[in-house]
């Protein structure tokens, strides 16, 4: 199985920040997010902006007050709830003008109950034996498109090619991506190439889908956040399960896909609980993971607090900023030694993992990233309890410095690493 296109050159080095703009600002703006808050995740690392859907939100079956995201009405329009389109192509530019890219969420299996299609294409619809609009998937506010409907396709193609001819933008996270076929997104990436580059982000598990990854630039790690979670709540100190999975992932093809790892999302933040609720105090090393390990890191709004609560999803419910944000030099230290450092670089194939014999290596997971000469060490301590990590056997020489605390360690005179409970340590080589 091969890749059909090589991914943007900036996607080796890219990290991902969800926006959720109903509830980033007491406003819930573009506009308001644009001044208030661009230039701090700027100065945190963020190098890839996604927007939860931008479009307008169906009336008919709308949940709560203000409804789904993902219940679109038009698949060429700005969401008034969030400002106009020429608030959102403001942002845009503004995000450029520093640096970052902007990809934003495409929900193409379905539409809301009143989309524009359903009076001027209803034919572009899914109908029941009744003959009317239906959601397969059982979510009662949303209708399905019918992709053996090649007119629809393209209209729904030259609509994606609008927002990059439009905005400018620079990708799509696609929405559970395995709904539609895959003979779609390769429709849709062929007419959009010679436009612009852009990232494409899949809303699935390569181990479930492996041929969307053809097309796909990278795609979310489902089986890996099930497993960590299910590890916390065990309160097992074995990691050869966690460890099967990574393996899983590492051999998975095509080769030069990538994986997107996260600890939370807008789903799993609603609905199944903050990261806190789900990992407790595996959270933190669990976020260096995200960073560190081969792949693209997710980080959800709010993350950087730490958001402690779960945000609605129907209805207006801010992220509270005025507490402080804690933890935005954490993400700062790993988003900017990730977007330097080659040994961290996502999907090059001159950068490699290895597992690290710590001789106490149960519950501590262990790894170098190295490329050339070059090399980063992480240590995640999943327990309770203090570990030691010994790395005399590891086979690593030179001087290291560790991320968070600027410690110096000379390995060949030293090697011996204490860990407390559920600790993480970035040694990266002084070059």
């Amino acid at each position: 199985m091969m890749k059909a296109w090589s991914p943007v050159p900036w996607l080796h080095t890219t990290n991902v920040y969800e926006v959720n703009t109903r509830q980033y600002t007491p406003e819930g703006s573009f506009e308001a997010f644009r001044k208030d808050h661009l230039p701090r995740l700027k100065d945190m690392g963020v190098h890839t902006l996604w927007f939860m859907p931008v479009t307008p939100i169906s009336v008919e079956g709308r949940k709560g007050t203000l409804g789904s995201y993902y219940a679109c009405s038009d698949y060429r329009a700005v969401n008034p709830e969030f400002g106009t389109m020429e608030d959102f192509k403001a942002l845009v530019r503004d995000a450029h003008a520093v640096g970052m890219k902007v990809i934003i969420d495409w929900v193409a299996n379905h539409t809301g109950h009143d989309h524009v299609w359903t009076k001027e294409h209803p034919d572009y619809y899914k109908r029941n034996s009744e003959g009317r609009f239906y959601d397969a998937n059982g979510w009662d506010d949303v209708i399905d498109l019918d992709f053996t409907h090649e007119s629809m396709r393209l209209d729904m193609i030259d609509a994606m090619t609008w927002w990059v001819r439009e905005a400018d933008i620079d990708g799509f996270r696609c929405d559970m991506a395995m709904l539609v076929e895959v003979g779609f997104w390769h429709q849709a990436r062929t007419a959009l190439e010679p436009i612009k580059a852009l990232l494409w982000l899949a809303e699935l598990d390569q181990a479930d889908n492996p041929d969307y990854l053809e097309v796909f630039d990278a795609a979310y790690t489902w089986a890996w956040m099930r497993a960590t979670e299910s590890h916390y709540r065990s309160g097992s100190w074995e990691l050869s399960g966690l460890r099967d999975v990574l393996h899983r992932y590492a051999v998975m093809e095509p080769a030069g896909s990538l994986r997107a790892w996260f600890t939370s999302n807008h789903d799993e933040n609603t609905w199944n609980g903050t990261e806190y609720e789900k990992y407790g105090a595996l959270s933190l090393p669990l976020s260096v993971f995200s960073m560190t390990w081969d792949g693209i890191p997710l980080i959800y709004s709010g993350q950087e607090l730490p958001n402690q609560k779960r945000l609605e999803f129907f209805d207006k419910d801010p992220i509270d900023w005025s507490q402080g944000i804690q933890l935005h030099e954490h993400y700062k230290k790993l988003l900017e030694l990730r977007a330097h450092h080659p040994a961290l670089r996502g999907g090059d194939d001159a950068a490699f993992t290895e597992w690290l014999t710590t001789k106490s290596n149960e519950p501590l997971l262990a790894y170098a990233r190295r490329n050339q000469d070059r090399s980063v060490i992480v240590l995640l301590n999943f327990s309770a309890q203090p570990q030691v990590a010994d790395l005399s056997s590891a086979g690593l020489k030179g001087r290291f410095s560790e991320l968070f605390t600027c410690r110096t360690m000379n390995l060949e005179e030293q090697s011996r690493c204490v860990l407390l409970p559920w600790a993480a340590q970035v040694w990266v080589d002084l070059a």
